[in-house]
């Protein structure tokens, strides 16, 4: 190999660890203002290849950090923590992925930061908890009993009289799928429909009378596929 090529490759190699070191402390510095530690980062073997992990649970390449912003970032990481959490109660399967996560809106204050709705790929709806211990950041599922009207009681408030009824027995379309479960709980109207930027505008029509969706309740449904479904009026179907 000629002299000047492997001088220049030399460079290449001090100049991606230099960047890569800089990054890792950057990244390192963010983490540290919202309370989670990233395990150690062997960028001086792997430069910006090296695997970036919190708690053992690989986040993302380095590289691929390089233009998180903050609130990004710590999004990125939630992610793939909630996800390992909500897999970690299905230990007896491997193999599975999280499609979707949803933040549930509760009252304030909780015993955590936050509660999230993590569903997989079997459409099983896992409970996830975010809160502080010693420090730093925790992610576990969240036990949840539906036969039990006291833990709804204290997520989501007293239930109110909405036009469906408690117990009563509904069909619910939710993103493009329809569920049958039954009413557990009715709670206030809420401000969106999940994944609907028009939601507040959204008419539902009962025995003859019309119904904003900021102004109907919101019901909580268990469909028997895990933490139970947080509905708008305007999505019950039957």
């Amino acid at each position: 190999m000629r002299k000047d090529i492997m001088t220049y490759s030399r460079r290449n190699v001090i100049e991606e660890q230099q960047e890569a070191y800089q990054r890792v402390v950057h990244i390192t510095e963010m983490c540290a203002t919202f309370q989670i530690m990233l395990d150690p980062v062997d960028w001086q073997q792997f430069g910006l290849q090296a695997p970036v992990k919190v708690q053992a649970t690989e986040i993302a390449l380095l590289c691929d950090l390089r233009s998180r912003d903050r609130d990004d970032l710590l999004r990125q990481i939630q992610i793939k923590l909630l996800e390992r959490a909500a897999l970690e109660t299905l230990s007896f399967r491997s193999g599975l992925r999280a499609v979707i996560w949803s933040p549930v809106q509760v009252i304030q204050p909780q015993e955590f930061l936050s509660l999230w709705v993590i569903t997989l790929e079997t459409n099983e709806r896992i409970p996830v908890i975010e809160y502080m211990h010693q420090g730093q950041r925790v992610y576990e599922s969240f036990p949840f009993d539906s036969v039990q009207r006291e833990p709804l009681a204290l997520l989501f408030g007293p239930a109110i009289v909405g036009e469906y009824h408690l117990g009563e027995a509904i069909t619910i379309k939710e993103r493009g799928n329809q569920y049958a479960g039954k009413i557990l709980h009715i709670i206030p109207p809420g401000e969106t429909l999940p994944n609907k930027k028009s939601a507040n505008r959204r008419y539902h029509t009962i025995s003859g009378a019309s119904y904003l969706d900021r102004e109907a309740a919101r019901y909580i449904v268990d469909c028997k596929d895990g933490f139970p479904h947080i509905v708008h009026q305007s999505q019950i179907v039957l």
